[in-house]
């Protein structure tokens, strides 16, 4: 580790060591990653994941963190975070192409002030449009293959890579990317002619929807549990008397039974029994396999 720092540094890429992950996740929760790096662009994010591979140092890509959960131990390896390949997105009629460490927000509100609609149902999602892209993220009907013309990546050799949204094997929280270990660089959107009110109205209704129904209040990774073919998984874990129910400083929200919310202290341990315990629960009293939506890293 010691000589792949001496790399990182020679080629002028900024990085920490023993950096606290839980200050780089929507859940505030994970020990320390050996190495968190931080590219400038998509050039330096190349270099350190080759040096990453020549040194047979295990790696991460982290985009925003709001749909991650770290190990208690952390990280042993290098945490390659997209946050600093960001950037204004670029407008060409309507399709837009943004950097990978863009937020959706930013990008929603950009779009809507061009009078482009397609982005309303992202409005609200607390992450990066790398990982909307990794996870194909969705809310309210609306998911991101709805929008995506394409992806340009780093394949497992380095390589800059850029294929059409059709070959991207997107489906229902997934892609090629959680797969493959690819990194997403920047994504092209097709969106639609619309009138900027309408647009900005229909994100603003969306989000008050959020702020009322979801637990923002607390540190979280989102919705916790895939939506199972048939049911909602809020409703199967309410109705098997869930709501509430905590091990240690995780919780089931009282708000909104998808989630599970770290009220302080919250470990990693913590809501991996929670979500056991729920899942248990619930196929033993309905039948419905629940699966995680969080993404666990350890």
């Amino acid at each position: 580790m010691q000589a792949l720092c001496q790399a990182l540094k020679d080629a002028s890429i900024d990085f920490l060591c023993e950096e606290p992950l839980s200050k780089h996740t929507s859940f505030r929760i994970g020990g320390p990653a050996k190495v968190f790096c931080t590219p400038a662009d998509a050039g330096q994010m190349a270099r350190a994941a080759e040096l990453c591979r020549a040194h047979g140092v295990r790696s991460y890509i982290l985009g925003k963190g709001s749909n991650i959960l770290f190990a208690d131990a952390g990280f042993d390896g290098v945490v390659l975070s997209t946050a600093a390949i960001s950037g204004e997105p670029c407008f060409e009629g309507d399709v837009v192409r943004a950097p990978a460490g863009l937020g959706l927000n930013t990008l929603c509100k950009a779009a809507a002030a061009r009078g482009l609609s397609g982005l309303e149902f992202a409005f609200g999602i607390p992450g990066s449009v790398g990982g909307a892209v990794y996870m194909n993220a969705g809310a309210y009907g609306g998911e991101m293959r709805d929008v995506l013309a394409s992806v340009t990546f780093l394949d497992e050799n380095g390589a800059v890579r850029t294929l059409p949204a059709g070959e991207l094997k997107l489906g229902y929280r997934t892609s090629i990317f959680e797969r493959t270990g690819w990194c997403v660089l920047s994504a092209e959107l097709r969106l639609s002619p619309g009138k900027r009110e309408e647009i900005e109205a229909a994100m603003q209704e969306l989000m008050a929807r959020r702020v009322e129904k979801q637990p923002l209040e607390y540190p979280s990774a989102g919705s916790a549990f895939k939506r199972p073919q048939g049911a909602f998984a809020g409703a199967l874990i309410q109705q098997c008397g869930l709501r509430g129910a905590r091990v240690g400083g995780a919780a089931i929200s009282e708000k909104h039974c998808g989630f599970i919310v770290n009220l302080g202290g919250a470990t990693c341990a913590d809501v991996l029994a929670l979500a056991d315990r729920v899942c248990r629960t619930v196929k033993e009293q309905t039948g419905y396999t629940l699966e995680k939506e969080i993404r666990v890293v350890e």
